[in-house]
């Protein structure tokens, strides 16, 4: 039974990568790239309070093209040999590709979730000629323990892709490969939410409240299966005169400067945005979501959005759920994670969705 479990994962592995490249080869005009990972730190002092151990550290995966020589191996997600997702490929500190100054990709993953586990994405972009920037959101990622600061400051994401851009510029080697004129952004259910704020969207927080009390039984205001905290316990957290900066922060600007282009997947907590924000937004933001997403309701959230804001555009993938946007599971996976299984085969979820971006990102942005 192991030896046919472990079959069933390496066939699913080779299937998700192999419909990776054909999809990318269909959509892209340029030739696939090798993949590239290379891992950073970066000091975000709102960490402090959101991390369980009040480190103020922000762990940071930058995916980019890499030397046709470099070797990728598996990317796993899950316990040794028995991994529950397989989010791609890539090759670990590899020398980059050429010379050329790319465009840059801020990616943030949802709740609950890694850098890692967009990695099928990220890596797809990459291998498309973009530099790819991820972060692991201190104290609402699924490596280190989950706190109630993590979940409720959601507010607090945008700066941490804004101190991650800050670290990759900084570093010497990296740097020279980034064409900084040419920043877009990209997320996933509240890494939507992160994008939509990235990009000039401000949050009201008292409206966000209004929006759950009157509707308690919407996706985003119920206790969320990755870690639970009630309405009311968040409510309590943030009226405690400990947190009142970590508040106050909510109302100032989250915009980080010089972002062309929004590309958001099941967007989450949008009625946390201030509407007529939204309506400011100049750049252009493509939506990609399911109809079957009752984590991220369309009608509440991503179509909400799409009302709002002026340049957006909305693609609806039928049958599609919420958790169908994270990485392809293994059979192990399948098995322990009620968020694995889907109705629509999850690469073809991922590949509408990478064709999408590649199509977004090539005419706003353009990869160098």
């Amino acid at each position: 039974m192991m030896k046919n479990a472990l079959f069933a994962a390496r066939l699913t592995f080779l299937r998700a990568v192999g419909m990776s490249f054909l999809g990318l080869l269909l959509c892209c005009n340029a030739g696939a790239f090798t993949v590239g990972e290379r891992h950073l730190l970066a000091h975000e002092d709102s960490a402090k309070l959101r991390d369980s151990q009040h480190s103020d550290q922000l762990r940071i995966t930058v995916w980019y093209p890499a030397a046709d020589n470099s070797r990728e191996t598996p990317l796993t997600i899950g316990p040794e040999g028995h991994p529950f997702f397989l989010p791609g490929t890539a090759a670990q500190d590899a020398a980059f590709a050429d010379d050329e100054r790319r465009s840059i990709i801020l990616l943030s993953h949802g709740f609950g979730g890694t850098a890692r586990v967009m990695a099928w994405f990220g890596t797809a972009l990459a291998r498309a000629g973009y530099v790819v920037i991820a972060v692991d959101h201190p104290g609402n990622n699924g490596l280190d323990p989950m706190t109630v600061a993590g979940a409720v400051l959601f507010w607090e994401r945008p700066g941490d892709l804004a101190a991650a851009l800050k670290q990759v510029e900084a570093d010497q080697e990296i740097s020279r490969h980034l064409n900084v004129s040419r920043i877009g952004v990209a997320g996933f259910s509240v890494g939507g939410f992160t994008s939509l704020a990235a990009a000039g969207g401000r949050v009201d927080v008292p409206r966000f409240s209004a929006f759950c009390e009157a509707h308690p039984d919407d996706g985003v205001c119920r206790p969320q299966r990755e870690f639970q905290v009630t309405h009311s316990q968040a409510e309590e957290f943030l009226s405690e005169p400990e947190n009142a900066d970590a508040v106050k922060r909510s109302q100032g600007s989250l915009a980080i400067p010089g972002i062309k282009a929004v590309f958001v997947m099941a967007p989450a907590c949008v009625q946390s945005f201030d509407p007529a924000s939204l309506n400011d937004i100049a750049v252009p933001v493509k939506i990609v979501l399911g109809d079957s997403d009752d984590v991220a309701p369309p009608f509440t959230n991503g179509e909400a959005a799409a009302r709002l804001i002026p340049k957006a555009q909305l693609e609806v993938m039928p049958g599609v759920g919420h958790y169908d946007f994270l990485s392809e599971c293994t059979s192990d996976g399948n098995a322990a994670l009620s968020v694995c299984p889907t109705k629509i085969p999850r690469d073809r979820t991922h590949q509408t969705a990478i064709k999408s971006a590649l199509a977004f990102f090539n005419e706003n942005l353009g990869a160098h």
